[in-house]
Order: structure tokens, then C-alpha cells, then sequence
């Protein structure tokens, strides 16, 4: 069984880049047709699909996000990292890692991904 975990600062000043990384436990990040994504759900608000690193390192952004946002890997430590700069108060929300079996872009129902982390609170505030 996968299993994924978020970690972070949950208070980052605006302007500043936030830094969330997922650790994964259960099978390797470089397992054959897995892919890494991060999904954000602000207050009030349904998911948005920020992005995904594949099992191979390939990655694919949100366009509307693409510019902000990088996604990588540590393979020896079996964890990948969201990085997200020049954050705004708009930028506050629950920060999810998931994984899909199959490289899968923009989903935003819960049941598109095999398994979830818990989510990481990050709020944007001076």
C-alpha cells in the first residue's frame, strides 16, 4: 500500500516561495507508470490540479500555474517537492500530494488518483 505524506511550513509571507515536500513509502517514485501530482484546495473552493512529476522525471504544470510552480524529486530519499514562488493571500489552501497509476493531467475528483496524503495546511499571510 502507498502511502504519502506532506510536509512544510504552513505560514509563508507573501512574495516568498512556498516549499511543501511529499515523502512516499510502499513502493518507489521510479515504479513503472506512476505519477506524482500536487493538488491544492483553497477555502471555500474545489480541487486545483497544480501538477505531476512521472516516474520517468518528466514533468507537466497547470498552465495557469506553470509559471510559479516547479515540481521535483529526490530519488535516494524516495520524496518529491513543490515549489511555488511569488505567493499571494490567494495562494492559501490545503496541499495535497496524490498518485495515479497512468500519467493523468488536470484531474480534480478525488477518486482520479489511487492514493492521497493527509494534506498540509499552508496559509498566506504577512
Amino acid at each position: 500500500q502507498v502511502q504519502l505524506q506532506e510536509s512544510g511550513p504552513g505560514l509563508v509571507k507573501p512574495s516568498q516561495t512556498l516549499s511543501l515536500t511529499c515523502t512516499v513509502s510502499g513502493d518507489s517514485i521510479t515504479t513503472t507508470h506512476y505519477a506524482w501530482h500536487w493538488i491544492r484546495q483553497p477555502p471555500g473552493k474545489g480541487l486545483e490540479w497544480m501538477g505531476v512529476i512521472a516516474y520517468d522525471g518528466s514533468t507537466y504544470y497547470n498552465p495557469s500555474l506553470k509559471s510559479r510552480t516547479s515540481i521535483s524529486r529526490d530519488t535516494s530519499k524516495n520524496q518529491f517537492s513543490l515549489q511555488l514562488s511569488s505567493v499571494t493571500p490567494e495562494d492559501t489552501a490545503m496541499y495535497y500530494c496524490a498518485v495515479s497509476d497512468g500519467l493523468r493531467l488536470g484531474v480534480t475528483t478525488t477518486s482520479g488518483y489511487a492514493h492521497w496524503g493527509q494534506g498540509t495546511q499552508v496559509t498566506v499571510s504577512a
